[in-house]
């Protein structure tokens, strides 16, 4: 649901209950499961322009607009959603989503266990990309929606949009695939790992069931960010942002900050360590270990790709060296070879792997054109 006033765009939350058993791909099942969604725009009768946003490692549902006008950051990806903007609400019905096992409204190990009346904690299990888009499926019926114009996402958003075309080839138009991969590198899941195990030994975290002591392991959550923010940025950035400036004239010789770049780090980690739950983050970096959409095939890319239906967007960033260009242009290769239909776009950017959410001009240009032929398409 959205608002508008004179300078702020407002949009609230809504909770969809789903009152059924829900089977996940490790063989577990939840008994009944809740997904925190915002949307945006109108759903026109055809239900025809209905546009999905999938999240990123630490997203949210919150992709647009304010909840308050006192708010104050807009949702995570504002400069590309919304009225007049690239994926532009006057023309779409943008469903933004916290997928399951999510800390922001979704059900997950913040969530009460109806089996048990107590928090999941680290009982929650492990979910998958492939969960996550069969969730989604779900979230689609309920909206009435049989086919998505379009399913967007960025780094482990690319990696479900690229996942729903080959599980649900009928129900994607359009796949907007950004800064992703088809899998993750070894030395991705090595820094992975490297994060879980900062915060699996920190003293806090006592087996994954801390709230029931009352703390969480902040110390371990806010490494586990600072490393992951490092991988997030570009050489380029942080040296034109920071360079070596100090925060004070001369070394203390100590363990304290003199640099900037070490003070930003902390802040990043501070702040994501008291936003963001730790079992969460185990979760989500997991399902990003396991995406492997040809694994079902023979790890044949381009047999899972045979029955894939919908058209493809593909870009990828210059100094990304998480999901680096080559990663893009190896799944673009394999669209080609199945005979699909893909248009890509290399973007130079000094930003990074979060070069996705930021307002690099070519990028942000490529994307309002694609998603304007998919409007047209919708109103035809």
């Amino acid at each position: 649901m959205t608002t508008h006033t004179t300078d702020t765009w407002i949009v609230s939350p809504q909770k969809i209950p789903f009152e059924q058993p829900f089977a996940l791909q490790n063989g577990q099942t939840l008994p009944r499961f809740d997904l925190m969604v915002e949307t945006y725009g109108t759903l026109n009768q055809e239900k025809s322009n209905a546009v999905l946003i999938c999240h990123a490692l630490s997203g949210n549902h919150h992709v647009a607009g304010r909840h308050s006008p006192d708010d104050k950051y807009p949702g995570w990806w504002d400069n590309m959603v919304g009225p007049g903007k690239p994926i532009d609400t006057e023309r779409f019905f943008v469903v933004g989503l916290n997928n399951l096992g999510g800390c922001h409204g979704s059900t997950g190990p913040l969530s009460h266990n109806p089996e048990t009346g107590e928090e999941y904690g680290a009982d929650f299990p492990i979910v998958t990309v492939k969960d996550w888009v069969k969730s989604q499926t779900l979230l689609a019926d309920y909206f009435g929606i049989r086919q998505w114009a379009a399913v967007v996402g960025g780094s482990l958003g690319g990696m479900q949009a690229l996942q729903w075309t080959i599980d649900f080839p009928d129900r994607v138009r359009h796949a907007l695939v950004i800064a992703s991969s088809t899998r993750l590198s070894a030395q991705n899941i090595a820094f992975n790992d490297v994060a879980r195990q900062a915060i699996i030994t920190d003293p806090d975290f006592h087996d994954g069931h801390y709230r029931r002591y009352q703390t969480i392991p902040h110390r371990g959550l806010r490494i586990a960010r600072m490393m992951g923010h490092i991988t997030y940025l570009a050489e380029q950035g942080l040296s034109r942002k920071f360079g070596r400036s100090m925060q004070s004239e001369g070394y203390q010789y100590g363990y304290d900050v003199e640099f900037e770049v070490e003070s930003y780090l902390r802040y990043q980690g501070d702040k994501f360590a008291n936003r963001f739950d730790a079992n969460t983050y185990l979760r989500m970096t997991k399902a990003l270990d396991y995406f492997a959409p040809a694994a079902e095939f023979n790890n044949d890319l381009n047999a899972a790709l045979k029955t894939v239906q919908a058209k493809f967007f593909i870009a990828s960033f210059s100094t990304d060296w998480r999901f680096a260009p080559a990663r893009s242009r190896a799944l673009v290769k394999h669209l080609v070879r199945a005979g699909k239909y893909v248009q890509y776009i290399e973007v130079e950017s000094t930003h990074g792997h979060d070069a996705f959410l930021m307002t690099d001009e070519p990028y942000i240009r490529a994307v309002r054109a694609y998603m304007n032929n998919v409007a047209k398409e919708c109103s035809q």
